[in-house]
C-alpha cells in the first residue's frame, strides 16, 4: 500500500497562525509534531512508501520536517499550481502499478484514535482489493453543519450531499445512516484512473500529458507551469467519487477533527479549571472558556469569556470564539489592505535556513539570517535595494561582485543594489548574520537569480 498525501493547502481560516509559507499542516498545535508529521508517522506504520503531492514552495518546509521524524521511503510530487484533489491524485497513481493500493490522506487533519483508524484502513485495502474505491464515512458526533455527508446503506455509498442547514443535518444525523466526509479514500491505482476516465476524460488525458513531459530528479517528479495549467480543475468528490457506482464506505470513529476553524480547534487543546486553553503565558482574572495563543508574549485578560485571542510577532486576532468561521472573510479583507500578512510567519524556512524580519518600515528592512552548514543561498542581485551583512555567529564567505571575502563576527560586508552576490556557509556550525536592507522597495520578489542549488526562479 503507498500512501498518498496532499499537502498543499493554505490553511486560511487559523490565520495568523496558519500562512502561505507556514500553512496549518507544518505549524505544530499540539506539541513536538505537526499535523503532517503525525500523519506521516501513523500511515509510515503500515504504508512501506509515501508520496507527498505539494506545491513547489512548500517542498522544502515539508522535506525538512520528514527529516526531523527521520521517514523512510518518501517521495514527492510537485505541483507549480493547484488544481484541486482530482489532477492531484492522478498525477501520482500515473506514476503507480494498476493493482497498487493508494490509501489517500489529508495532511491537515487530526486523527486521534490511531488504533480504530488501522482497523479502518485494514477494512478499507480490502474493499479497494476487490475493485471499489471506498472512502472513510466519519461517524457524526452532532448534526454540524460544516461538512459534507454521505448517505450509505452498510457499506455501500447511496449518495453524497452538500454542506446542509442545521435541520437537514439534524435529520441526518438521526436516521443513523449518514456519515461526515472525511476525504479519505482508498482505492486500487488502476481502478482509479479508469473512473476518472469514464466521468472526467479531459482530466485524465491532460493529467497524462502532464505526467508524461514532468522534469524528474531522483525521488522528485516536478509538473511544468504550462501543462499544470490545460489540467481542468476539480475535486475528487466531483469528478469521481459522486459519480461512481463503484463507491463504498467503511463508517469508522478515529477521533477525527478538519480543525476546520478555531472554534474546532478549541475543542482538540487541552483546558484548565475555568475552560481557557492551558497556556503558561496567560494570565486570567475571572475569565472563561477563552481560546489563548501566544508563543512569546505575556497575555493578561479581566472578565473575558468566550473569545479567541490568537498572538503571534506580526499579527493579533481577537473575536468571539462562535465567530470563529468569519475568520475567511477577514482574511479576504486582508488580502486587499494587508497582503503580506497571509504569506509569510515572522520567522520563514528556506531550503539553506531561516530568516526572520526584526524590524521594518519605509525603505528598510532588518532581518536575521541563519545559514546551515555546508548550504548557500542563490547567486542573485536586487534592482531595487541595498544590503548591510554584519556576522554575529559562525563565518560567511561572501561573493561580492567579482570578489571572494570571508567575514568573520563582528566583521561585515556591504552589497550595492545591482551588484550579483552570493552568501555561503562552509563551516560546520551554523552561520548567523544580521542583514539591514536599504532602498525604495524591500519586498521578497526583488530577488534576480542567476543560479540557485534548489532550482527556485523566484
Amino acid at each position: 500500500m503507498v500512501n498518498l498525501i496532499l499537502c498543499g493547502g493554505a490553511g486560511t481560516r487559523l490565520w495568523p497562525l496558519s500562512r502561505t509559507l507556514m500553512p496549518k499542516q507544518f505549524v505544530k498545535l499540539f506539541g513536538e509534531y505537526s499535523l503532517f508529521q503525525n500523519i506521516v508517522r501513523v500511515n509510515g506504520s503500515f504504508c512501506p512508501e509515501q508520496c507527498i503531492v505539494s506545491n513547489a514552495e512548500q517542498y522544502f518546509l515539508a522535506k525538512e520536517q520528514l527529516q526531523q521524524i527521520n521517514a523512510q521511503k518518501t517521495s514527492f510530487m510537485l505541483e507549480p499550481v493547484g488544481r484541486n484533489t482530482a489532477p492531484a491524485i492522478a498525477l501520482a497513481c500515473l506514476g503507480l502499478p494498476e493493482d497498487e493500493i493508494v490509501l489517500v490522506s489529508p495532511s491537515d487533519h487530526l486523527i486521534r484514535d490511531a488504533k480504530s483508524y488501522c482497523e479502518a484502513v485494514k477494512r478499507a485495502a480490502e474493499l479497494a482489493e476487490a475493485g471499489n474505491l471506498v472512502t472513510f464515512g466519519l461517524k457524526p458526533t452532532g448534526p454540524d453543519t460544516g461538512y459534507g455527508y454521505i448517505e450509505a446503506e452498510g457499506e455501500k455509498a447511496k449518495r453524497f450531499v452538500e454542506k446542509p442547514d442545521l435541520e437537514t443535518a439534524k435529520r441526518y444525523v438521526a436516521s443513523g445512516n449518514f456519515y461526515w466526509n472525511s476525504g479519505i479514500f482508498c482505492f486500487q491505482a488502476g481502478v482509479f484512473l479508469a473512473e476518472l476516465n469514464e466521468y472526467a476524460p479531459a482530466m485524465l488525458a491532460t493529467c497524462k500529458s502532464a505526467h508524461e513531459r514532468a522534469a524528474r530528479e531522483n525521488t522528485m517528479i516536478r509538473i511544468h507551469h504550462e501543462d499544470m495549467m490545460e489540467i481542468p480543475p476539480d475535486s475528487i468528490d466531483y469528478a469521481v467519487m459522486e459519480k461512481s457506482k463503484k463507491v463504498n464506505v467503511v463508517p469508522c470513529s478515529i477521533g477525527w477533527s478538519d480543525l476546520g476553524s478555531f472554534e474546532s480547534l478549541y475543542g482538540e487543546l487541552p483546558r484548565d479549571a475555568n475552560g481557557n486553553t492551558r497556556n503558561k503565558l496567560l494570565t486570567a482574572v475571572d475569565s472563561k472558556n477563552n481560546l489563548v495563543m501566544s508563543s512569546d508574549r505575556q497575555i493578561t485578560t479581566i472578565d473575558l469569556n468566550n473569545m479567541m485571542v490568537v498572538d503571534t510577532a506580526d499579527a493579533l486576532l481577537v473575536a468571539p470564539l462562535a465567530s470563529s468561521q468569519k475568520v475567511k472573510k477577514l482574511v479576504e479583507s486582508l488580502k486587499k489592505k494587508h497582503p503580506e500578512l497571509l504569506h509569510s510567519p515572522q520567522t520563514v524556512i528556506r531550503p539553506w535556513g531561516t530568516y526572520t524580519v526584526l524590524d521594518e518600515g519605509p525603505h528598510f528592512k532588518i532581518k536575521c539570517i541563519s545559514v546551515n552548514p555546508g548550504e548557500r543561498l542563490s547567486l542573485q542581485k536586487h534592482l531595487h535595494r541595498s544590503e548591510h551583512w554584519v556576522v554575529v555567529s559562525g563565518m560567511a564567505t561572501a561573493t561580492v561582485g567579482e570578489e571572494t571575502v570571508f567575514v568573520r563576527p563582528n566583521e561585515s560586508t556591504y552589497i550595492s543594489a545591482g551588484t550579483v552576490h552570493r552568501l555561503r556557509n562552509e563551516g560546520k556550525l551554523p552561520l548567523v548574520i544580521v542583514e539591514v536592507q536599504v532602498g525604495e522597495y524591500t519586498g521578497e520578489d526583488d530577488i534576480v537569480r542567476l543560479d540557485d542549488d534548489y532550482k527556485r526562479n523566484a
